[in-house]
């Protein structure tokens, strides 16, 4: 058994005792302890600094994990020079793998050469070099004498064999030694995949599993160790299945991808867009390694590049990351790649209407049926991938994966589909598929006369149920995990045919659904598109709190689904001013505004889960519960300028409040000018780190790692708050504003900017009235104010905008293009 770092039963019971009382943020409970085994993991190595390793690094630090990168010594420089450079080009790439920029300081730059004592004090080494087993071997022999007896050595490969890469160390560091794959980019992928060898300790594996899956935030998947595991075994397959089909119904490169984006459910990206995404030379190596390391797969002349990508790399033409791929953009012109000739014309990514008219049938089993009894050469292509993959799927099953679910998760979390293979093939009527497999496979339509094994002709009629998922080696159900780490997700998203509960309604009314899962707890879950608020949405909340004071412990504002709120129905609020209900307007603003000061001196303690978006309104809803508990990716801003609007929800009011409180003796300006440019140019924070950074979470305010253990954090709160005596703050608190001084010198900010034709004429108008809400608006500077005052403040230019018909330009533009008008 290997020497781990653990707490005593003593030590143990306190620190559970702790984190249920306070709630620590699941960052900072993962860095203290994994919950299954007290692993503790305080200090992580990453061994390669190339575009992975970096990145992974990142995200241990946005995760509050602190991480050491190591790469070569630099030949032609400082020794730290090649991880010196790597750290610094994180903040170049896009999408940004740093949730605030300042965290790339929090990684410690080591290199071979000079720093291997640093790993003494690593908990977890995690190796990211190059996909060669000889340099992972020599790489190995020279770490491993620095290696402590606890530290967990584990490596990122997407492809070699973890078995044979353990034969190169030591025989007492083996158990300590396994798989974890990141896929990239390591902060938004949600999958890793966690593959032990024959000698892992499977105790090690629970906690670096719970670790994992809270600290970093990931959805684990076990995978078995053969080549590609699950996630690229499967999704590589796809590609290559689509590269074979697009040639042989000769379709052209656009057409596919119009075809295998969301129209069945994937990525808009769909097939050769992520190609130059991942880049060529990616896929054609990771199809080389199928091709090389499945010399008996069934379907191994699917592991050919075809000629165009051979050639296409051959001149550099990488993708995305050379400027040109598959497709290229000439000025405003998107161009793809026409493989016959080898030129280049515009891009028409267009559908038959016959295949549209298929595409757009909700029903599974009729657009199955439709597709594969039609001619039309786009339906049967679309056959003919998905015929190739739940084939390819139900004959590797029993040899990559435990269950069906481990397979569907690892394509949904790493590569972005709506239902994985199995659901799908579920969905569309599991037996009849199977038969029109088995026909096509007679009928020598297939790409291979593998037969599908026995467990699909049972009589099934799903491979995921109540039960569990189907498993080949079990020759039965397979039950999810019981790891403790899972308790903490309190409503998961389940695979197609799956039960959860979905808690005990307490009353559904018009606008949101009032709910319990703990008794003592009330939950509010918003009925809207994108969860916007609309008078429903208020009546909601103001009933939601009557409760919440007279019969229970607390109250969370919490989505099951999408965004936390993207802000006003602005359909709503356009459709009311063109209409000349302007009384009516004003009314509903004020009723919002009453609902979030309620929230606020709320009697028992309000706490806002956020994950997603949280704009405008949303931020405002935020911005004043008791406490907020927001998931990493969260994205939060005061946005209402980009509508021809300003924040009059109270937004405007407790920034400046928080301006003012976070600067007791006077000098609160230079916070209240950083807010005011922020809400003016309606910055999103990327993160909720960034979000703290931008004022809108607080020192008190709880970020969250794994998204789905929101609503767990959420009621630790409540009870936290509840069992320390909560007493809702104090009303009537005057505070000195800003005044007409303050608005002076915030305008004068906006001088330049409108000179330089930086923002219109009317985006200078209605920063302009930011600037006066935010200062107090035409009052000596000093003068103490209530509340109430800055709350009728943003009414007044709120409603006032409201009907400017540049505003309802930029509602409506917002409205049918999803951006903002800049008019």
């Amino acid at each position: 058994m290997p020497l781990l770092r653990r707490f005593s039963s003593v030590q143990r019971s306190m620190t559970t005792q702790a984190i249920s009382l306070i709630g620590l943020p699941a960052a900072k409970i993962g860095a203290i302890i994994t919950m299954s085994n007290n692993l503790i993991i305080r200090r992580v190595a990453v061994l390669g600094a190339g575009v992975m390793g970096a990145q992974i690094a990142a995200h241990f630090v946005n995760a509050g994990i602190e991480a050491v990168l190591f790469e070569l010594a630099d030949k032609d420089g400082p020794n730290n020079g090649l991880v010196d450079r790597a750290i610094k080009g994180l903040a170049k790439l896009k999408p940004s793998p740093l949730a605030t920029p300042e965290v790339s300081g929090l990684i410690t730059a080591a290199n071979y050469q000079d720093h291997l004592h640093l790993l003494t004090d690593c908990d977890l080494v995690v190796e990211a070099i190059a996909e060669r087993m000889d340099w992972k071997k020599d790489l190995y022999e020279r770490i491993v004498p620095h290696l402590s007896d606890h530290a967990m050595l584990v490596t990122n490969t997407s492809g070699l064999g973890i078995g044979e890469l353990a034969k190169q160390l030591p025989e007492s560091l083996q158990s300590r030694y396994c798989g974890v794959h990141f896929f990239n980019p390591p902060r938004y992928m949600h999958l890793v995949e966690l593959i032990p060898h024959a000698g892992t300790d499977q105790t090690l594996m629970d906690g670096l599993e719970a670790f994992l899956t809270t600290a970093v935030g990931k959805g684990v998947v076990r995978a078995k160790d053969t080549p590609n595991f699950v996630g690229n075994r499967i999704g590589i397959f796809s590609i290559a299945s689509t590269l074979h089909h697009t040639r042989e119904f000769g379709l052209t490169f656009d057409q596919v991808d119009a075809l295998t984006g969301p129209a069945i459910g994937r990525p808009k990206s769909a097939t050769y867009r992520t190609a130059d995404v991942v880049g060529l030379d990616t896929l054609s190596h990771t199809i080389s390694t199928m091709r090389d390391t499945l010399p008996d797969d069934p379907w191994h002349r699917y592991f050919v590049n075809p000629g165009w990508l051979d050639a296409l790399i051959e001149q550099g033409a990488l993708g995305q990351k050379t400027g040109q791929g598959v497709y290229r953009k000439q000025g405003k012109v998107i161009e793809v790649l026409d493989p016959e000739s080898g030129d280049y014309r515009a891009s028409n990514m267009s559908v038959s209407d016959d295949i549209k008219a298929i595409l757009a049938e909700k029903n599974q089993v009729a657009k199955f049926k439709a597709l594969h009894d039609s001619d039309h050469a786009e339906a049967q292509f679309l056959w003919a991938i998905h015929r190739d993959l739940f084939h390819y799927c139900a004959c590797h099953l029993a040899d990559i994966a435990e269950s069906a679910r481990e397979l569907d998760e690892a394509i949904k979390w790493g590569y972005g589909w709506a239902l994985g293979p199995f659901e799908l093939w579920q969905a569309a009527g599991w037996q009849q598929v199977a038969e029109w497999i088995r026909e096509d496979i007679d009928a020598g339509k297939a790409m291979d006369a593998t037969p599908l094994p026995d467990w699909a002709f049972d009589g099934r009629a799903a491979v995921h149920g109540p039960e569990g998922s189907w498993s080949p080696a079990e020759n039965g159900w397979s039950a999810r995990s019981d790891l403790a780490v899972y308790r903490r997700q309190m409503q998961p998203p389940r695979l197609l045919g799956e039960s959860v509960s979905k808690g005990h309604t307490v009353e559904d009314l018009p606008g949101a659904r009032l709910w319990t899962l703990h008794e003592d707890t009330l939950i509010i879950s918003f009925k809207t598109k994108m969860n916007t608020i609309s008078p429903d949405v208020v009546d909601a909340l103001n009933r939601a709190i009557d409760l919440a004071e007279s019969s229970y412990r607390g109250l969370i504002i919490w989505q099951p689904e999408g965004a936390f709120c993207a802000g006003a129905d602005l359909y709503s609020a356009m459709t009311t001013i063109r209409a000349g209900k302007i009384d009516d307007f004003r009314s509903a603003v004020e009723g919002f505004q009453t609902a979030c000061q309620r929230l606020k001196y709320s009697l028992v303690p309000t706490v806002s889960a956020v994950r997603g978006l949280a704009l405008g309104g949303g931020c405002e809803l935020m911005l004043q519960t008791s406490r907020c508990v927001a998931a990493l990716e969260s994205y939060v801003g005061l946005v209402e300028a980009g509508v021809g609007l300003l924040p009059a929800g109270g937004g405007l009011k407790e920034m400046a409040i928080r301006a003012i409180d976070a600067n007791p003796r006077g000098d609160a300006f230079g916070d209240l000018q950083t807010y005011f440019t922020q809400i003016a140019m309606g910055k999103v924070a990327g993160s909720a780190l960034e979000a703290r950074a931008f004022g809108y979470l607080t020192d008190q305010d709880i970020v969250v790692l794994h998204e789905h253990e929101l609503l767990h954090v959420a009621h630790q709160q409540v009870n936290a708050l509840s069992e320390s005596g909560f007493r809702p703050p104090l009303r009537n608190t005057n505070r000195p504003a800003f005044g007409d001084v303050g608005a002076a010198t915030l305008k004068m900010l906006l001088v330049n900017m409108h000179a330089g034709q930086f923002i219109s004429d009317y985006d200078l108008e209605i920063s302009e009235r930011i600037a006066t809400v935010l200062s107090g608006g035409a009052i000596d500077r000093g003068t103490p104010i209530p509340e109430s005052w800055w709350l009728a403040l943003e009414r007044e230019h709120f409603v006032t905008l409201a009907q400017q018909e540049k505003t309802l330009e930029r509602m409506a533009h917002m409205l049918k293009t999803g951006k903002p008008l800049r008019n």
